[in-house]
């Protein structure tokens, strides 16, 4: 079970809402993805002009826990501001804190992104920083009271997958909150390596959107994080030098 604040959730995948090819798409990949968890750039929302179309009009979004994020910030002052628009449009108390602080990588700013998460734990939040894999980084979002933390594996929308497994494994064992491996996953065997480093769960969307099928990648991301959580759970066997039969050689009749 994935505990995030005081929610509870089975599916440790959380799916990502655009970029898909069209609307019937993206409602099929979400339903076969049986995440419970949507996130979505508040900024794309119809906020102001509710009989707009709307990405999320397809979706029982009743059935979903929504992660509205402050994508399109790069001061913490105006992630604070999305956030509270976002809560007062009663979409939830969630939100994913995302704060870019260069355009050419999209990687997030360490510094705003702690001003603002600090922020809006304060004003009673439930927050989900995007962040670096950086280990001192993440001990000092956890230290502030974030709820998750959500290290990206590599830059976003890249489908490089993980390029510092090292410092994800440090972060997931300092981290006393689940730890969200967010941004760059492009496979399922990623997303099953990373819940195997021990994540508590993998958000997703450019991996399942941009896919030319996406309802089938959506479906292979379930079971690859289901698997890669099991495999966590039952641990691995040591890597050794040399070959170790399968088969005991004691009790065999010779001859």
């Amino acid at each position: 079970m994935l505990k995030i604040g005081p929610y509870s959730f089975k599916s440790r995948l959380l799916l990502g809402t655009g970029k898909y090819p069209n609307f019937d798409v993206q409602k099929e990949a979400v339903d076969v993805s049986e995440t419970e968890i949507l996130t979505f750039a508040v900024r794309r929302m119809n906020i102001y002009e509710p009989n707009q179309p709307n990405f999320l009009e397809k979706l029982n979004v009743e059935k979903y826990k929504l992660l509205p994020n402050t994508a399109g910030a790069s001061t913490a002052k105006e992630a604070v501001r999305i956030a509270k628009l976002a809560k007062a449009s009663g979409l939830c108390d969630m939100i994913k804190v995302e704060v870019i602080g260069c355009q050419k990588t999209l990687l997030p700013d360490p510094i705003e992104t702690l001003k603002a998460s600090e922020e809006l734990v304060k004003e009673g939040f439930i927050v989900l920083p995007y962040t670096s894999d950086d280990v001192l980084l993440a001990k000092r979002l956890e230290e502030i009271g974030c709820h998750a933390i959500m290290p990206g594996a590599s830059p976003i929308g890249s489908g490089q997958g993980i390029v510092n497994p090292l410092n994800l494994r440090f972060i997931i064992e300092q981290s006393h909150v689940p730890v969200i491996v967010d941004a760059g996953i492009g496979t399922p065997s990623d997303a099953a390596i990373a819940m195997e480093l021990g994540a508590d769960g993998v958000l997703l969307n450019t991996a399942v959107s941009g896919a030319k099928d996406p309802v089938k990648m959506a479906k292979a991301m379930k079971l690859a994080i289901e698997a890669g959580r099991l495999g966590y759970e039952a641990g691995r066997i040591p890597k050794k030098a040399y070959a170790t039969a399968s088969s005991p050689m004691e009790g065999l009749s010779i001859g």
